[in-house]
């Protein structure tokens, strides 16, 4: 459906979408952090979706941007990291992994969300409410299923990888994490040979034809 659209179109469409689904994603880290004792993000004004307080000019704006004239179909991005200290947790290990998971979580009830938005598009029968509706609900599903599933990856530093060292022995894990030096390196790779789309093909299909039906399209 998006390819009638203009590029500015696009732009308009995809703009809220992307800000929320990268900014709420670490709101949530910071959220769950202060719940397991560390208010270091809070202390910040982290703890908000005010996307000033999050945005990261090249993760959050450049690379979705080009991404998005690129006409990849594949949009991802990230913003500031919020801070997390996890010497105030009671239980370091377990706790950063449910701060980790916090992430991929609200992407995953902002994809429920913007699902639900697309339905009531559907249901309302003027066009020029429910269109903007079901592009902007097409647009929310896409970019947090993307960027919950990516992040699940257990790539060091991604939220995947915090989560598989709560469940690796401590010696292997203080091993695997060695690998977060690299992570971004190996995370480019797999997208510039295409394994990472290889990779996630099947759950980003399974994933939008659940949501996508959900939304009722």
């Amino acid at each position: 459906m998006m390819d009638e659209l203009t590029l500015a179109q696009r732009i308009i469409v995809w703009a809220l979408p992307v800000i929320f689904a990268i900014t709420g994603h670490e709101a949530a880290h910071g959220w769950v952090a202060k719940k397991c004792g560390d208010n270091t993000a809070d202390m910040l004004g982290r703890l908000t979706l005010n996307p000033l307080k999050h945005i990261d000019p090249l993760g959050t704006l450049i690379l979705p941007g080009l991404l998005l004239l690129t006409g990849t179909g594949f949009i991802f991005g990230w913003a500031k990291p919020v801070p997390v200290n996890g010497r105030y947790f009671k239980k370091p290990i377990r706790d950063m992994a449910f701060v980790a998971a916090a992430g991929p979580g609200a992407n995953l009830l902002m994809a429920l969300a913007w699902a639900l938005l697309a339905r009531l598009g559907v249901t309302i029968a003027v066009e020029a409410v429910s269109m903007p509706l079901i592009y902007m609900g097409i647009a929310g599903i896409s970019i947090n299923i993307s960027l919950m599933l990516i992040n699940l990856l257990p790539i060091p530093p991604l939220d995947g990888s915090r989560i598989m060292t709560a469940l690796l022995p401590y010696r292997l894990a203080i091993q695997y994490n060695q690998l977060e030096h690299y992570g971004f390196i190996i995370l480019l790779v797999l997208l510039y040979t295409e394994v990472l789309g290889a990779i996630l093909q099947y759950p980003l299909y399974i994933a939008h034809n659940l949501f996508f039906s959900l939304a009722g399209l």
